[in-house]
């Protein structure tokens, strides 16, 4: 990685995102940290100012600008009524395309900055036969982080660099410690940086009401009462509240009826998944069927599907074998070996 001009780094307070500063200063950028402040709490200026005293170190400049309007807007409201709608929502996939990548991208300008930066585990490649930016897998396959990057679009990948791809979280920690930087030691952020703890009370607070209803089986034999679908989540086991043979999972949450829909673990499985809003990398869109492997949620093992296009943003998945299931409002990403074809969000699951 050998190169010049001025980037902004999306900078979270972090080891990586630090380690990432150095990296680029090493290869002869101009290095700007940037600490987008999403929230108006102590979590957002405990980060801040752990980034400041980084750049601070490393004698570069660093800028904090306030975006709690466009994280508000772009990621909250959505994550809100996606629960309310029923959805099982995953909020940081959409976060990077849709929020922090574009307010990276806005600061940027404002500073003067050619490309932007963060602090990702993953790699960016472009392909040679059609010149499309693709986001691909990092070497350390334990800190992957493509699954989140794939809803970035082709402009926001060529600009992006990422300094991580190519290394192991222990090997940062290393250069973290021997350039003595105040975050060498600091553990891993929690995944979801808006709310702490249970959920639950943030959707009430917003207005999602725990209406109760039936918890029921797959045949529709009512098995108890439920307090309210946005306190379930599909592939659930602990804590649904009816005893039978063997544990109950939550297989569907059905809003219209507000059921909840349970069963045993061979009735969890599924054999194809409808996906919509779908951002191709790798190619403008898919014309014909075409073999790749998926990931259904971020922590799942990828499985081999055939794609089938329905038009240019909205393609079915057959599996080529049962999978634990899945919840409409997570997101499906492609692959082709190391290489993220596209993803977008699930919208249906089918039963094998």
């Amino acid at each position: 990685m050998n190169a010049s001009g001025r980037i902004a780094l999306g900078m979270s307070g972090g080891v990586d995102s630090a380690v990432s500063a150095a990296l680029l200063m090493r290869a002869g950028y101009e290095v700007v940290g940037v600490t987008c402040r999403f929230r108006d709490n102590a979590a957002t200026e405990r980060a801040a100012a752990d980034a400041a005293a980084v750049c601070s170190q490393l004698g570069i400049r660093h800028e904090a600008p306030g975006c709690v309007g466009e994280f508000e807007r772009c990621v909250v409201e959505p994550f809100v009524s996606s629960y309310a709608a029923g959805l099982t929502p995953s909020p940081c996939v959409g976060c990077n395309a849709r929020c922090k990548m574009p307010a990276l991208v806005r600061v940027a300008g404002e500073l003067g900055c050619d490309r932007i930066a963060t602090g990702h585990y993953a790699r960016i490649a472009r392909l040679s036969d059609s010149g499309r930016f693709v986001v691909k897998r990092a070497l350390d396959a334990r800190k992957d982080q493509s699954y989140m990057l794939s809803l970035l679009s082709q402009e926001q990948l060529a600009r992006l660099v990422l300094p991580l791809g190519a290394m192991t979280k222990a090997e940062v920690r290393v250069i973290a410690a021997d350039l003595g930087l105040v975050v060498a030691e600091k553990a891993e952020s929690q995944d979801n940086c808006f709310i702490e703890g249970d959920y639950r009370p943030f959707l009430r607070a917003r207005g999602v009401e725990d209406a109760p209803g039936d918890i029921v089986d797959r045949m529709g034999n009512v098995l108890g009462c439920h307090e309210g679908l946005a306190n379930y989540t599909v592939g659930q086991r602990k804590g649904i509240g009816v005893a039978g043979p063997e544990p109950y999972y939550v297989v569907e949450k059905r809003v219209e009826t507000r059921e909840l829909v349970v069963g045993f673990a061979d009735e969890t499985l599924i054999g194809s998944v409808v996906v919509g809003g779908m951002n191709w990398q790798a190619f403008e869109s898919l014309g014909e069927s075409y073999g790749a492997m998926v990931k259904l949620r971020y922590r799942s093992r990828p499985c081999a599907c055939i794609i089938e296009p329905e038009d240019d943003q909205r393609v079915s998945l057959a599996l080529r074998s049962p999978q634990p299931t899945t919840a409409p409002g997570q997101y499906a990403v492609l692959y082709d070996g190391d290489t993220v074809l596209g993803g977008g969000m699930i919208e249906e699951v089918m039963h094998a």
